[in-house]
């Protein structure tokens, strides 16, 4: 398995024992794949590996995941629905890494809402033609109160500054797992846990192949397209994302993903400031 990382001075390459191989365009050789990196350890100081065009997230693909959307909802019970159905919720979640973060930067916490959480996912990389090519960490970084209002609310929910993080590696298929292990932990500012879990996509409903071929029907998807295919992790009812925490997002043979969590009032004012 051959890992795509790039490091903070903007070297992009494969891992190659303690250093990196340097390549001239990361999506093209991600589709031609590269080099094994099993025993190499992760530098410090990794970004966002490349720059997807789009980001998008599939719902409602574990269990648990059902299971706290028929809880927290205050309508229909549209969760049961779709985790039953032929058809995938799907959704653009960005567009252009406008709200897509990597490693060690902050992901946002609503102002308007008082429940968002950490959705820690494994997420893949689509080349041309929609083929999987790759896979790293994702958050999907979710407004569950706002959610639970309305599903029509999704948007909203889903979608604003530094929402979605991205990293550390990207893993080539050869060779994958099985499974992909999960896990995901809430620190404070103090470093004492608030919150653990763990999971994996041996739980998951659907199969990434699945995915992939219903998000690609009759949809333009530009190369270096990332989907996420879904949450297994909740956190309870009573454990809310707070600006001074960091969430770690670890998924087996890719490493940790890890980010502070600010306020995504403060996050905007500085991204429009450096437009």
């Amino acid at each position: 398995m051959a890992k795509l990382v790039r490091s903070a001075n903007g070297r992009t390459g494969w891992l190659i024992g303690g250093g990196i191989e340097p390549v001239a365009d990361p999506l093209a050789a991600l589709e031609a794949g590269g080099p094994a990196a099993r025993d190499a350890p992760l530098p410090e100081g990794l970004v966002l590996p490349f720059d997807p065009p789009e980001v998008w997230c599939a719902g409602v693909t574990y269990e648990r995941s059902r299971r706290a959307r028929i809880e927290e909802t205050q309508v229909q019970d549209v969760y049961s629905l779709v985790y039953e159905a032929d058809r995938p919720e799907l959704f653009l979640k960005d567009a252009g890494g406008r709200r897509t973060v990597g490693p060690g930067e902050r992901i946002g916490v609503r102002g308007d809402s008082t429940w968002t959480v950490p959705e820690p996912e494994l997420a893949l990389v689509l080349g041309r033609g929609a083929r999987i090519v790759g896979a790293t960490g994702g958050n999907d970084v979710t407004s569950r109160d706002i959610e639970g209002v309305n599903p029509l609310y999704l948007p909203q929910a889903k979608i604003f500054v530094s929402a979605c993080s991205l990293g550390p590696v990207v893993l080539t298929p050869d060779e994958w797992p099985d499974v992909f292990e999960i896990g995901c932990r809430i620190l404070a500012a103090d470093g004492s846990v608030v919150w653990q879990g763990e999971t994996s996509t041996k739980h998951m409903k659907r199969s990434f192949e699945e995915l992939v071929e219903w998000l690609a029907r009759d949809n333009p998807l530009p190369p270096g397209t990332v989907l996420l295919t879904g949450t297994g992790l909740v956190p309870p009812d009573d454990v809310a994302l707070e600006p001074g925490q960091v969430v770690e997002v670890s998924v087996s043979g890719i490493g940790t993903l890890v980010n502070p969590v600010g306020a995504a009032a403060e996050l905007l004012e500085r991204s429009r400031a450096n437009v």
